[in-house]
């Protein structure tokens, strides 16, 4: 049967996602009232702050950048069925390949260097991610569960790699040396660290879109995601829809973290990753893995995650305002809402 005759349910976003961000900025103005010093201040700042400051509103099109590019590598794999829970691991993992490479005394012309750190960085994302698709098609692994146990393993071996790799010099213990000027993102904004590698994030949005939508692959890996005892009937390789998807994925994500040290850090340091692969995932959740609609939720989470974090600056708070609303939001995702249903399974 041709993949291409098949009729394909057209997507809809669901209420319950676009209420997800909204119990998100519900909670923040919550904790606002009755936690912060000045309330009224803060939820001023809250609303229009980020757009005051050339800073707060490059590093919010920063972090929609990260949310982006990871959140195409997560949407590929929901699309096809898989869900990869190791997107911190991988982004990591990016990091920190793209940093030792972009730091070593290789010498070679630094346009080709760069190019290699590049290459390898993608390979090594694609190839962690590629793990659980073999584990999958070899011995029936949950993906879900394999790619967060090998990021949750992943992460404290790259910590180890920069420490043991920085023991024996004066460097800080906790980051690999600076890369060189030649490979920093230029900013567009300064002093944020808004750079040109939001465009890119946009353009590997639409790409992912029409791979998805207009190709053969893309268009089979739907139809795993959608009916997986349809595509085994028509014949549809699960092996190809495992490996293909779930690299895509691992490389992605891995891109975000090169984009983090050449464009925002300008180093590999410990801790960099955190909390980006699980805001990408729920962009992605958000939107139902729709890679166009990526971008407008990615610049509105990044908009919620950056004003609470500038809130939580000025006003003193004890506690990690920002967490709690990515928690709240990633808990609503989990909540199905709908408007037609009832409220109470039987």
């Amino acid at each position: 049967m041709n993949i291409f005759h098949i009729k394909i349910q057209k997507e809809n976003i669901p209420i319950g996602s676009i209420l997800s961000p909204i119990l998100g900025f519900i909670v923040c103005i919550t904790i606002i009232i009755f936690c912060g010093k000045n309330p009224l201040q803060a939820l001023s700042s809250l609303f229009s702050g980020t757009f005051t400051s050339l800073w707060y509103f490059g590093t919010m099109l920063n972090t929609a950048t990260f949310l982006m590019t990871a959140g195409a590598g997560s949407a590929i794999a929901l699309k096809s069925g898989n869900m990869n829970l190791g997107g911190e691991g991988q982004i990591y993992l990016g990091g920190y390949i793209s940093a030792l490479v972009l730091t070593s005394p290789l010498r070679i012309v630094w346009p080709l260097k760069f190019i290699l750190a590049l290459i390898l960085t993608l390979m090594f994302g694609a190839l962690v991610a590629i793990v659980s698709a073999f584990l999958y098609e070899l011995r029936g692994a949950t993906v879900l569960l394999t790619s967060f146990l090998l990021s949750a393993a992943l992460i404290p071996i790259i910590d180890s790699l920069i420490l043991s790799a920085n023991s024996s010099s004066g460097q800080n213990l906790l980051a690999f040396p600076y890369i060189d000027e030649k490979f920093r993102f230029y900013q567009l904004l300064p002093p944020s660290p808004f750079c040109f590698s939001f465009f890119i994030a946009i353009a590997i949005c639409v790409i992912t879109y029409f791979f998805m939508k207009h190709t053969y692959m893309g268009r089979t890996m739907e139809i795993w995601g959608k009916a997986p005892e349809f595509a085994k009937y028509c014949g549809y390789s699960s092996i190809a829809n495992s490996f293909v998807s779930l690299a895509l994925s691992g490389a992605l994500h891995s891109l975000t973290g090169m984009f983090a040290v050449c464009g925002t850090y300008y180093t590999c340091h410990k801790g960099f990753y955190s909390g980006m692969g699980w805001n990408a995932l729920s962009a992605a959740l958000i939107v139902s893995a729709n890679p166009l609609a990526l971008i407008p939720a990615s610049i509105v989470l990044a908009w919620l995650y950056t004003s609470a974090e500038r809130v939580g600056l000025t006003q003193g708070f004890a506690f990690d305002i920002s967490g709690i609303v990515q928690g709240c939001i990633l808990f609503a995702i989990a909540i199905p809402f709908s408007l037609t249903k009832k409220p109470f399974r039987k």
